[in-house]
């Protein structure tokens, strides 16, 4: 429990606040989201603009997407805001606890949505479909390749998160077991997207089964064992009894995290919207 927790009071000091009355760390989470806003904007234009001029004997998107895909990638990351919503709400009560399940969760949602748009790419190109083929590909990439990046620094900052919350709240030193804790994290993060890209590939071939299961099983053992290594020392690592340095004071971290993963969503429907169902009107 965090010794601000404890006490029942919140440094302000910490976050200093502007004549508007919003928090530094804030008011600049917002200027960056207004001007993410204009560049996602322009790539929308773009794409939009373009795919009314198509490439000569470039494939046809309709024939492409899969929706059944792309609305269980869209439902993933929806659910993933609730995620960071109750982390949020769990940051101001002081609830560590709750704080790191919340995170937990929406890391989880955001690599599976991430593995979505793995396995997606990886059928698009092997069908034709490539960033410099057609001038839809160029823009298609462009646009869904910058939000997948977005996606994967929103997941690398909720890592970073869930790690600040085990900081000791003496003066020992944790930045090596930080370190540590942060390679550990991405080791299972890579092996758990290689693993449900390569079962997905493994369904799409031989059906939803038992045996399409086994048969990826079988060809990433390797993953397999390293993610479960993985796992069981990220449990041994969290696993503190230990006074942390956290709590209601660091709330404001955690919805500056929230705010940037919310835009990613909302930029996400957008995309959905007219990149995807526009196709098919």
């Amino acid at each position: 429990m965090s010794t601000h927790s404890a006490t029942g009071a919140i440094d302000h000091h910490t976050d200093p606040t502007t004549t508007t009355g919003i928090p530094n760390k804030k008011l600049f989470m917002w200027a960056f989201l207004a001007s993410d806003c204009m560049f996602f904007g322009t790539l929308i234009s773009t794409h939009l603009i373009y795919r009314l001029h198509a490439t000569p004997n470039a494939p046809d998107p309709k024939k492409l997407f899969s929706m059944d895909l792309t609305l269980f990638a869209t439902f993933v990351l929806l659910i993933s805001s609730l995620f960071v919503a109750l982390a949020v709400n769990a940051s101001q009560k002081g609830s560590v606890k709750s704080v790191r399940r919340m995170l937990i969760g929406t890391i989880v949602f955001g690599l599976t949505f991430l593995s979505c748009q793995v396995f997606e790419y990886g059928n698009f190109l092997a069908e034709g479909l490539t960033p410099s083929g057609s001038m839809f590909g160029t823009t298609f990439y462009t646009l869904t390749g910058t939000h997948g990046c977005h996606v994967a620094i929103g997941v690398l900052w909720l890592t970073l998160m869930y790690i600040r919350t085990f900081k000791p709240a003496d003066e020992r030193p944790w930045v090596l077991r930080s370190l540590g804790h942060l390679v550990v994290f991405a080791a299972v993060a890579v092996s758990c997207v290689v693993i449900l890209v390569s079962s997905a590939h493994a369904v799409e071939e031989h059906g939803l089964t038992l045996g399409a299961l086994a048969h990826a099983g079988q060809h990433n053992i390797l993953v397999i064992a390293i993610a479960l290594i993985g796992l069981a020392v990220l449990g041994w690592l969290a696993r503190t009894r230990k006074t942390v340095d956290f709590g209601e004071a660091n709330a404001i971290d955690i919805e500056s995290l929230g705010l940037y993963w919310h835009f990613i969503d909302i930029v996400w429907i957008v995309i959905f919207t007219v990149v995807y169902l526009l196709e098919f009107l």
